[in-house]
């Protein structure tokens, strides 16, 4: 067998391998110990976004956290995000002038809150927010992930402390949290893990994100060669997904975080 002949059976064993992974993980019974719970709270596709937002954003570190701070931080908004971004009042804010999850502090969340109010005072939908810097030929969101950054910090008096929040490709980040956030608005499937409320959005051109569970197993996999966990090594990870599956090469995302965090294992011996 030529050299060919024996990637493209490597390939295939690889592609049955996550493919089987894919379908392990990708699971409505995955839906409560993961971030993406938050959003899962809410019908409504506004509070959706925005529920969706905020816990992709504060996703680093224990899950378990994550999950907690983002329930106490929708409770402070009345579990009604989008009504309380665009109608609430000052002492309303008040409340939230003690809230905190890592480095995110009031500051920060008083500046969102702010551009979610301004945001959807003119728009239904976030999803705007990213595709208004997309052209039709992009392969990526890479276009999307910079326009919004800039789009995101364009009001004035802005906390320079709140900039490390939002990544972009512009400044080599893998965009880890913003990722995860567009894989759970864009992707569908019949498992209805994510939401696939956004449609302007191809999952073709979906980026992976690169949690280090997935970052993890893709090397052991030999999916990736860099060793930064940055944009151009995402790129790479999904470059490589994409001859697995073209149309839809972050779902792989399931299986390669949920091996990783739920398979304490080496997958080469």
């Amino acid at each position: 067998m030529g050299t060919t002949g024996y990637f493209c059976f490597m390939q295939k064993e690889l592609k049955q391998f996550l493919d089987k992974k894919v379908k392990l993980y990708n699971q409505p019974a995955f839906i409560k110990d993961d971030p993406i719970s938050i959003p899962h709270s809410f019908t409504k596709k506004q509070d959706i976004e925005i529920a969706g937002f905020f816990a992709a954003i504060f996703s680093w570190g224990n899950r378990t956290t994550i999950i907690n701070k983002s329930k106490e931080l929708m409770q402070l908004m009345n579990n009604a995000p989008h009504d309380f971004c665009l109608n609430h009042t000052d002492n309303d804010l008040k409340k939230l002038l003690a809230f905190k999850h890592r480095t995110f502090n009031a500051t920060d969340l008083l500046y969102f809150i702010t551009f979610f109010k301004m945001h959807y005072s003119k728009h239904d939908s976030l999803e705007i927010a990213f595709t208004q810097w997309m052209h039709k030929k992009d392969e990526t969101t890479e276009n999307g992930l910079k326009g919004f950054y800039h789009y995101f910090f364009s009001l004035p008096d802005i906390p320079e402390r709140t900039r490390k929040h939002i990544a972009s490709p512009e400044k080599n980040s893998s965009c880890k949290r913003l990722n995860m956030y567009l894989r759970w608005v864009v992707r569908s499937d019949d498992k209805k893990v994510d939401f696939g409320i956004w449609t302007k959005i191809s999952p073709a051109q979906l980026i992976c994100p690169l949690d280090v569970h997935v970052v993890r197993i893709a090397k052991e996999l030999n999916l990736i060669k860099r060793q930064p966990s940055d944009w151009q090594t995402a790129l790479e990870l999904t470059a490589f997904l994409r001859t697995l599956d073209k149309t839809d090469p972050v779902k792989y995302d399931f299986a390669l975080f949920g091996t990783g965090v739920m398979e304490n294992k080496p997958l080469i011996k």
